[in-house]
């Protein structure tokens, strides 16, 4: 069976394809100034972050401004919340931004809980152009360090992937939901050069290079790799059509977790789960529970 690759539909546009030829070009001409400008292109979100950073957020959600790497994180926060409720972490993913978050934070807060929104580097108010996944783990904990320790995070898509990383590296966190869990680092690089009509050697040199100088590998990504790592108690939510994500991410990483339980959507896609209500149900009920109730490896 062929999977569905979700950069191709990005590059049936007659734009994006004149991209892919200059980029299959370059790499023909030369290999390295090829890898460098593909790479330039995969870590720049799509343009919907100007959007993010002109529209207006109603109160009573402010921003803070925390500084990052040369730049600064937005973190926003509800200004009618007195202090201590159990404080949740939400996050989004790829060319989102912390306002796709906020109904589920709203829905948290009138049940008694905290929410605190990031934009992740390069998205919504957040400073930068370019990011990539690593850094996203660093403003994770930078955040935390700031705001935390958590009693939940909250993560959708490419930031699931990253707060799980993070879990698995010793995030404060009690409890976590992962929202349409996003495919690990190497196969979106596989996906970026088919798409745009390389063979696989540009999306192994793209790959090397990022590891050479983040200093980790990309396999610390996998599902299966993380599954065994997070402790904490993980509701994954999924659509089983979800063409940018699969399901299979999601159940792979259900598989390794001690204490995870797996919530199947039908037709809401990748991102429409963010608005569902049975899904908002899903999750509040999940942070609401006691720890001792949480199943382990049940699907629902």
């Amino acid at each position: 069976m062929t999977t569905h690759n979700p950069a191709a539909a990005f590059y049936a546009s007659p734009a994006a394809r004149g991209v892919a030829a200059l980029l299959r070009g370059l790499h023909r001409l030369s290999p390295d100034l090829g890898t460098r400008v593909a790479l330039n292109l995969f870590f720049t979100p799509v343009p919907t972050k100007w959007l993010a950073r002109s529209r207006d957020v109603p109160r009573p959600w402010v921003q803070r401004r925390l500084p990052f790497e040369g730049g600064h994180i937005s973190v926003w926060q509800r200004s009618d919340i007195e202090p201590g409720r159990p404080k949740v972490l939400l996050t989004h993913g790829w060319a989102g931004d912390a306002q796709q978050m906020r109904p589920l934070a709203d829905t948290l807060a009138a049940a008694g809980l905290e929410p605190v929104l990031l934009d992740l580097p390069a998205h919504g108010r957040s400073s930068g152009w370019r990011s990539n996944l690593l850094q996203w783990v660093r403003a994770l904990f930078a955040v935390t360090a700031r705001f935390g320790p958590w009693d939940g995070v909250i993560a959708h898509s490419l930031g699931a992937l990253a707060v799980s990383h993070a879990l698995a590296r010793g995030l404060p966190a009690r409890r976590a939901a992962l929202i349409a869990l996003a495919p690990p680092p190497g196969q979106f690089l596989r996906w970026f050069a088919q798409a745009i009509g390389t063979d696989e050697g540009l999306a192994l040199r793209m790959r090397g290079h990022v590891e050479r100088r983040e200093g980790v590998s990309l396999g610390l990504f996998e599902p299966a790799w993380l599954g065994e790592r997070v402790v904490q108690p993980t509701l994954l939510v999924h659509d089983r059509g979800d063409l940018t994500a699969p399901l299979s991410g999601s159940e792979t990483l259900l598989a390794g977790l001690g204490a995870g339980r797996l919530h199947v959507t039908e037709s809401l896609g990748h991102r429409r789960l963010l608005n569902d209500p049975a899904v908002m149900e899903q999750v509040l009920g999940h942070f609401l529970m006691a720890t001792s109730a949480t199943p382990a490896l049940r699907v629902v």
